[in-house]
């Protein structure tokens, strides 16, 4: 007797041949990749689709199909990267039931936006937020003045950043925008680098770079800086200034020093917004130094105009094998932790590396 499951019908209109080759992919590897991540099998004769697997895994694989059919009605040349974000898109939509209260009441703390305003417009590409924490990182940037986003690598927070500051900049609701980053090498020793300082600074500032091209173009940011409305500043730099009317980015926070911490906040001026982003679990101060991204969170959390907001593995919108490390990682700390108490984990940490070695 056969107990696999009825296989569900999904039937995508219109029956467009060139869309529908879009959607599949060369050789089928969007299929496969939906079979893979979501755990079914998915067969299709012409428009008309069979999903084989669970049901929460069929409706799943129905919303990103329908999604991305949707897509390709503008998107000639769909890729593996389109297909991935649409399934962290849908995934986080989804939260289990033991994540779905403090979501919801997570949500009700943040007042509603129109849903038209979470989408950043400019002039190279649309930004959207794709997970319930990163529609609220955006919500809380929109509202408020001071904003730190908090969470491991790949979850969005420096490109929303620059997403909303290329948006605000656009809008003529900042007269410019500061790119800030402490020149804290990650474990290795660069020695002397040469050049002036923006030619200096430019290797640490590397990803805010990055999503300014993706988002202006590479000829305008180039123009943008000539004329300072784009500045890149090492922290060091910043102390002694007043920002007016900029949306200032502080990225890789937790790098940062106590005293630079307070030296940066106590920098923001009239009509400026400031966006700080930091990893705690990646700090490459020396030993001994206190983050000062740890700091503000213990301080700072009910100041009024001061947001926060957390990200964890399933805001990962990278490599989905991003999302499981990360998940091995947090794994490994809570097991040091379980070991050794949690009165200073860096130095648990190096006890429990030793004590595996």
């Amino acid at each position: 007797m056969n107990s696999d499951p009825s296989p569900l019908r999904l039937e995508l209109q219109p029956d467009n041949p060139q869309r529908l080759a879009n959607l599949c992919g060369r050789l089928n590897e969007h299929i496969r990749l939906l079979e893979s991540r979501l755990e079914l099998q998915i067969s299709n004769r012409g428009s008309v689709f069979a999903l084989t697997g669970s049901p929460d895994a069929c409706a799943r694989a129905s919303k990103v199909l329908n999604s991305l059919y949707e897509l390709t009605a503008t998107e000639p040349n769909l890729i593996p990267d389109m297909v991935h974000l649409a399934l962290t898109e849908v995934a986080a939509h989804q939260p289990e039931a033991a994540n779905q209260q403090a979501l919801s009441a997570l949500s009700a703390a943040a007042e509603p936006l129109a849903a038209e305003l979470l989408v950043l417009r400019t002039p190279k590409a649309s930004v959207k937020p794709r997970t319930p924490h990163q529609n609220l990182y955006v919500q809380a940037i929109m509202k408020h003045d001071i904003n730190f986003g908090i969470g491991p690598a790949g979850t969005g927070k420096t490109y929303l950043a620059v997403a909303c500051a290329v948006d605000a900049l656009l809008n003529e609701q900042v007269a410019r925008i500061l790119l800030v980053r402490p020149a804290v090498e990650a474990g290795e020793k660069l020695g002397f680098l040469p050049g002036d300082l923006s030619q200096k600074v430019d290797p640490y500032l590397r990803p805010l770079y990055d999503a300014l091209y993706e988002m202006l173009g590479f000829e305008r940011v180039a123009k943008l800086i000539e004329r300072n409305v784009i500045e890149i500043a090492p922290l060091a730099y910043m102390r002694g200034r007043t920002l007016n009317n900029s949306f200032i980015i502080l990225d890789e926070s937790q790098n940062t020093t106590a005293s630079q911490m307070k030296m940066f906040l106590t920098r923001i001026g009239f009509g400026s917004t400031a966006v700080i982003t930091g990893d705690v679990t990646q700090i490459d101060l020396p030993k001994g130094t206190r983050s000062g991204l740890i700091q503000a969170t213990k301080i700072l959390t009910q100041v009024k105009g001061i947001s926060f907001t957390w990200f964890n593995s399933s805001d990962v919108v990278r490599h989905p094998i991003v999302q499981r490390i990360v998940d091995a990682y947090d794994d490994y700390d809570r097991q040091t932790i379980a070991t050794f108490g949690n009165s200073d984990k860096n130095q648990d940490k190096e006890r429990f590396n030793e004590r595996d070695s």
